[in-house]
């Protein structure tokens, strides 16, 4: 009788068993769910980040476009006060004075003109082509009457100082200006990872010996880069032999203003995303043992490398 009383089942204990396990998972879900969402969330935070420090650095760079046109502008006005001072020639002081008061209303435009309008901006460069070469012509005829004149040569002196102020100051901008460009295209460069090669034998199987290779395989991922431009893409492989010669010469390419040899190359369709490329070799020429070198380039840049062994 108390073996019986002792096996009696406790009401509702099962269910309460039941019901917590049930907590238990949906709790782990949304657990799950919630750190899946902030993953995402922490991705696009960085990839906005990233688009908007691109897209900061674009807009310091025409700021400084806009400021070394400005002070070119306001070099002509100086270099035509220049001249004036040195002219007793009531008629080409009036010509020059026209072209100094075109000078001054095409500045104030370009002041009252915003960085980034491009078609504007566009448009006041190529009148600087133009106030140059008027310019210019001025400078010949001035010279051409004071040539002999050398006391106009030591009152202009102040004004020569001040313009070469103004170069000075076109130059730092000018560096700066590079130096933000160059941290632009760095953004925009092409990277790639994931490098793996497979020699193949005759049959399609892969090889470490060197004479039973046929066929070389190879392969990379391009890593996601939201700022580069997307396009048509030329990517070219430079296997480097263990004696340092080509293998496979096909033709050259450019990098870094020098022509190089390259191995095979491939045309890929770039949309900012990660790319995965597969690329292939047959070989027609005399292997060696030894380690193999293998370079990928785009964009005049190289992007990645890799090395390997055959015995």
């Amino acid at each position: 009788m108390n073996q019986e009383q002792n096996q009696t089942v406790i009401p509702g204990k099962g269910n309460n068993d039941k019901r917590r396990l049930i907590y238990a998972i949906i709790a782990g879900v949304l657990a799950a769910v919630i750190i899946f969402l902030v993953y995402m969330l922490v991705q696009k935070s960085s990839e906005i980040d990233e688009r908007n420090e691109t897209i900061n650095e674009l807009q310091q760079l025409a700021e400084l476009d806009k400021e070394e046109m400005q002070n070119e502008y306001r070099q002509f006005d100086i270099q035509y006060g220049e001249l004036q001072s040195s002219l007793r020639n009531d008629s080409l002081i009036a010509e020059i004075e026209k072209e100094r008061e075109r000078t001054q209303k095409l500045l104030r435009e370009l002041e009252n003109t915003k960085a980034t309008d491009a078609r504007e901006i566009t448009r006041l460069k190529r009148e600087i082509t133009s106030l140059r070469k008027v310019l210019h012509s001025y400078i010949v005829q001035v010279d051409s009457l004071n040539r002999a004149n050398e006391s106009l040569r030591a009152e202009n002196t102040e004004i020569r100082h001040q313009n070469e102020q103004v170069r000075t100051e076109i130059n730092v901008i000018s560096s700066e200006r590079n130096q933000l460009r160059e941290r632009v295209d760095r953004a925009a460069q092409l990277d790639a990872t994931g490098f793996w090669i497979s020699p193949k034998n005759k049959r399609g199987k892969d090889t470490q010996k060197v004479k039973d290779v046929t066929r070389f395989a190879f392969g990379f991922t391009i890593v996601k880069n939201v700022t580069a431009a997307n396009g048509q893409r030329v990517i070219y492989a430079r296997i480097m032999k263990p004696d340092n010669s080509v293998y496979h010469r096909q033709g050259n390419f450019t990098y870094e203003n020098t022509q190089l040899e390259y191995s095979e190359k491939k045309y890929v369709e770039y949309d900012g995303e990660e790319m995965k490329v597969t690329m292939y070799s047959d070989v027609d020429e005399y292997l060696e043992a030894g380690t193999y070198k293998l370079f990928i380039f785009a964009d005049n840049q190289m992007i990645g490398q890799t090395s390997f062994v055959l015995k």
